[in-house]
């Protein structure tokens, strides 16, 4: 009898779960296409160098992106 009551919520549980990952690996990946300019404020917060006559951060996270 207890399993009939546990297996309904287990499986429940696990389904979520699926779905919360799925949609953290697709905002993730959103998050990561999204832009494809990053402003100079952008590229000095992330550790960069923004090289204004390439229009490119030049190191940091946003190392090789282009500047708007």
């Amino acid at each position: 009898m207890r399993i009939r009551r546990i297996l309904p919520a287990v499986i429940a549980t696990a389904a979520l779960a699926g779905l919360g990952l799925t949609g953290a690996a697709g905002a993730t990946a959103a998050t990561h296409g999204a832009s494809a300019y990053v402003t100079p404020s952008q590229c000095k917060q992330g550790g960069g160098t923004p090289d204004l006559m390439d229009n490119l951060c030049k190191g940091g996270m946003h190392n090789g992106e282009a500047i708007d």
